[in-house]
């Protein structure tokens, strides 16, 4: 009995944490958002429409960065109230060609042209030092704004005087996805456009609701013009400044941060695995080096619980490594004494309650979903995806841990290394350590 007592609580200390930080959570919002409907504040629609800066860092953009400034100009939000920088960060294409055919087509939008020092962090401060607007938002070039995007902030906005700074839905581009030809490649992707409905309209809903938003989205986020300039602006030290501005406004200003679900950007899918390897890797590092920066004074694990940025830590990084040795260390329980059939019927409940939060998920994300349709109605038939987004999460899950590896081993920048370049190091290592192994062998003999 005692050792059925032990094994039973070994299975509980583990799935307690997906139970706690997981489930409990998704099932509190949806039960608020089904039974009490009160998540979205009151809004009053504009009387005026207040003048707004929209940037738009560009390095090699000649593809995607028309459509990005035609979705500008097909906006509801007037284009005589709105000021375009394109800041561009030393691009070696056509991006200044398909700039000039934009503005001689859409020639009623203030579109200016901004030389700007490279990197990603110094183009955006520069176009921030020449903004007029009373709001100033960004957007990547590689994506496009819905028509009512720009609306939805600015009201958000106007209606919450206590709102300093503000994110926008990512969704990924569901007609390019369509295109896609490959089928994995298409199923990897039809996974990562699940992930992003749940990421946001879910995930960071419910942390925005709390005013506990951890990040501000880089593709798409938007701010009061004087709470950028009682900040150090966008560090360009760091992979992740649109997280290290975040945390710059929250600890500073102490104002709201928060999501408008209602604002819809649409980015491009994911190209491969490969790309996915180095996305996550990125925004792994980019995490890891704000929490250095602006919590050292406070990493106490006293304050897990009263603290929402140390449990958002514990669990997106420390917690990671407990949940990656747990995968691989099954298959040594076997030779612990544990029994297959219960290892099986373990992982099968771990399983079946990541479908019903997936499922959770998606029945709040159509709920945010019900003014978008087409959008509505192409999730609905991704609903498959909560059957395998507990295996993408997984995948995504080993690719944050080696990002925590490898932001400990090598200095930071923007491009990671490929996955590819670092397995064959790793392989070559290896060869040449048998190699020495046997060579050692065979002198002892």
């Amino acid at each position: 009995m005692a050792l059925i007592f032990s094994r039973l609580g070994f299975w509980l200390a583990w799935l307690l944490i997906p139970i706690l930080f997981e489930f409990l959570p998704t099932c509190s919002y949806f039960l608020r958002l089904r039974f009490f409907k009160k998540i979205a504040p009151p809004s009053e629609s504009l009387t005026y429409f207040p003048y707004i800066t929209v940037i738009i860092p560009v390095y090699n953009s000649e593809k995607t960065l028309y459509k990005c400034l035609a979705s500008l100009n097909d906006s509801t939000y007037p284009n005589s109230s709105m000021q375009i920088i394109v800041a561009n960060n030393h691009s070696t294409d056509q991006s200044f060609a398909v700039f000039e055919r934009a503005r001689h087509n859409f020639n009623r939008l203030n579109l200016q042209w901004l030389e700007t020092d490279p990197g990603k962090a110094r183009a955006l401060n520069a176009a921030i030092y020449n903004a007029r607007g009373k709001y100033i938002l960004n957007i990547d070039s590689d994506g496009f704004l819905e028509k009512n995007a720009l609306l939805n902030i600015v009201t958000r906005f106007e209606n919450d005087a206590q709102i300093l700074a503000l994110t926008g839905t990512i969704l990924i581009n569901k007609e390019l996805i369509k295109q896609t030809k490959s089928w994995k490649l298409r199923f990897l992707q039809a996974n990562e456009y699940f992930e992003y409905t749940r990421a946001f309209l879910t995930g960071r809903q419910i942390e925005s609701a709390k005013n506990q938003l951890f990040t501000l989205s880089g593709a798409f986020s938007a701010f009061r013009k004087e709470t950028l300039f009682q900040t150090f602006l966008y560090n360009p030290q760091t992979v992740g400044e649109d997280t290290e501005i975040t945390f710059q406004i929250r600890t500073k200003l102490k104002g709201k941060i928060v999501l408008c679900p209602n604002a819809i950007f649409y980015a491009e899918p994911i190209e491969s695995l490969a790309a996915l390897y180095l996305q996550r890797q990125r925004w792994q590092r980019g995490q890891i080096e704000t929490a250095q920066a602006f919590m050292q004074e406070n990493a106490d694990l006293k304050t897990f619980f009263s603290n929402f940025m140390i449990r958002k830590m514990m669990i997106d990084h420390t917690f990671i490594f407990c949940r990656i040795i747990w995968v691989f260390g099954l298959f040594v329980l076997v030779y612990l004494g544990y029994s297959p059939l219960l290892l099986a019927c373990s992982l099968g409940l771990l399983y079946l309650l990541y479908i019903f939060n997936e499922f959770l998920n998606l029945l709040v994300a159509l709920h945010f979903l019900r003014d978008f349709p087409k959008e509505k109605t192409y999730l609905r038939h991704k609903a498959w995806c909560c059957l395998t987004i507990p295996f993408y999460n997984l995948l995504c899950a080993l690719i944050r841990l080696l990002g925590i590896i490898n932001s400990i081993t090598f200095p930071a920048k923007w491009r990671a290394q490929e996955f590819s370049s670092e397995w064959s190091q790793v392989t070559t290592i290896v060869k040449k350590d048998l190699k020495h192994l046997a060579q050692r062998k065979d002198q002892h003999e």
